[in-house]
């Protein structure tokens, strides 16, 4: 679960964060954290209580159209981060090489290091844990180690974390403070949780095991979230302390003095930072040793992240289409999308279009959240799918409005940046369409939540009753066995039923 809270992307909120508003955004990256954990819980009891993971719910649950669309969503997504993934290791090679392998050849290594992976998940999946738990070790303590040398002040630090504060905090910083949550909250993440808690055998016939189960799995996240966020504090409190109101000038001496490779990236009239420009910041800063050092964890973030995405990528096909694919098939396909467009930007624009691209795609993340957080919320909230398990009232109450927080953040995430947009009418109507759709869809399944949630009034609007949860319940080919009575104390389980 660490693993999806540490990507590339990650790593340049929380860079990007520190260097724009000092500690003053500590306590969003403490409470996206918080918010991404109750939502691993929903995902996690899902699991556990059906034996199905979000995918294969959503495949009984919503009618085929809408179905189809929110796997391309969730396909986006995880294209989406797999190229941060494919960035954030060309970054790394690039460094450690001193620019001796060039970008698209980073970006060409990705393919490899995947199949690799696909190797070890062959010697099981305890010993690939293990392995994942040796990258998460090697990025606590690469980024551990650059926290030691900056010596971030602890007063600071702890004022950032406990008092929401953002003093004299303008446009730029506020953006940054939406960018964190989008970040932090990766929407495959969630159908990955609801998969992996499958791993672990449990008699779903038996009340006490299920609710064994969920509290040990509720611990596993809490633990895992917890040293995801002490290594994206690092990150966030080295950056705030040791380049925030720093000038250009001063750093460029800096990489001179230090024979840094890479000082012409601070020759210039501004001063910015994202995953490269950070590693090259801290060598000039404090010696050569530390850009290696950084790069060594951007590398880990790249590697371990990469199969993350594998696993998403082959739960979310098998649910959504059922359709199973070997996952070596679906590697490649997905690998290969990713690498298409992010090597074309590495040879033919350079390192800052190819750092440009990953706020483009944090963007993206954002975008993907409804996607993920409103059907995790309808289908836990459903009582013929969870019985007792249900989410309780305040449960309900809190995910809702947390739900909606994080949607309304993004959209004005997304508004600030199409404001970027060249001022051509072509592009203004396009981009209206899409957030028309886009906004439409995201309606629909709010509003199916909110049918699933017991408002039954909603039924009677017209446009919606072929896509109503009760319809689509009579008419799937896959529905809920008698076990599933709203008075049963037992999970439900599912049948599938034989095609017409």
């Amino acid at each position: 679960m660490s693993i999806a809270y540490l990507d590339p992307g990650n790593i340049e909120s929380d860079l990007q964060a520190g260097s724009v508003a000092g500690f003053r955004l500590l306590w969003i990256l403490m409470s996206a954290t918080i918010l991404g954990l109750l939502m691993q819980r929903l995902s996690a009891r899902l699991g556990v209580v059906t034996g199905m993971h979000l995918a294969e719910i959503c495949y009984t649950q919503y009618p085929k159209i809408p179905r189809l669309i929110l796997w391309i969503m969730v396909e986006i997504a995880i294209i989406g981060s797999d190229m941060q993934e494919v960035i954030g290791t060309a970054i790394a090679f690039y460094l450690l090489s001193n620019g001796k392998i060039p970008l698209y050849a980073g970006v060409i290594i990705t393919i490899a290091d995947t199949f690799t992976f696909l190797l070890l998940d062959k010697y099981g999946l305890r010993k690939l844990e293990a392995f994942f738990g040796f990258l998460i070790t090697a990025m606590a303590i690469t980024f551990g180690y650059q926290y030691v040398i900056v010596k971030p002040d602890q007063g600071d630090v702890m004022k950032g974390l406990f008092i929401p504060y953002c003093d004299g905090c303008g446009p730029k910083q506020i953006l940054q403070a939406v960018g964190i949550i989008g970040a932090i909250i990766m929407p495959h993440n969630i159908y990955l949780h609801s998969a992996l808690v499958k791993s672990r055998e449990i008699d779903k016939t038996e009340k006490h095991e299920v609710k064994e189960a969920n509290k040990y799995f509720f611990i596993e996240a809490a633990i895992a979230l917890f040293v995801s966020f002490i290594i994206n504090l690092f990150v966030t409190a080295v950056f705030a302390e040791g380049f925030n109101v720093k000038n250009v000038t001063e750093v460029y001496s800096n990489c001179l003095a230090n024979n840094n490779p890479h000082a012409d990236v601070f020759n210039t009239s501004s001063l910015e930072v994202d995953i490269f420009k950070g590693g090259v910041f801290l060598g000039c800063q404090f010696g050569l040793a530390a850009m290696y050092i950084w790069a060594v964890g951007i590398l880990a973030a790249g590697q371990s992240s990469t199969m993350t995405g594998t696993y998403t990528g082959q739960f979310v096909m098998e649910g959504f289409l059922n359709l199973k694919w070997k996952r070596w098939q679906r590697v490649l396909l997905t690998r290969s999308i990713a690498i298409c467009p992010t090597i074309l930007v590495a040879v033919f624009s350079g390192i800052n279009d190819l750092t440009r691209m990953n706020d483009l795609l944090n963007v993206l993340m954002s975008l993907q959240l409804p996607f993920a957080l409103i059907p995790i919320l309808s289908f836990t909230s459903a009582t013929y799918i969870m019985g007792e398990f249900v989410n309780g009232i305040v449960m309900r109450v809190v995910a809702s409005v947390l739900t909606l927080v994080v949607i309304a953040i993004n959209i004005y995430f997304v508004v600030v940046f199409v404001q970027d947009f060249p001022h051509y009418w072509l592009i203004y109507l396009a981009t209206a369409v899409i957030i028309f759709l886009y906004l439409l869809f995201v309606f629909y399944l709010t509003w199916f939540c909110l049918v699933i949630m017991g408002c039954d009034f909603l039924l009677k609007v017209p446009c919606f009753t072929c896509l109503s949860p009760l319809y689509t319940l009579k008419h799937s080919n896959t529905v809920l066995s008698e076990s599933t009575e709203l008075n049963q104390d037992s999970p439900p389980t599912f049948t599938a039923l034989p095609s017409n």
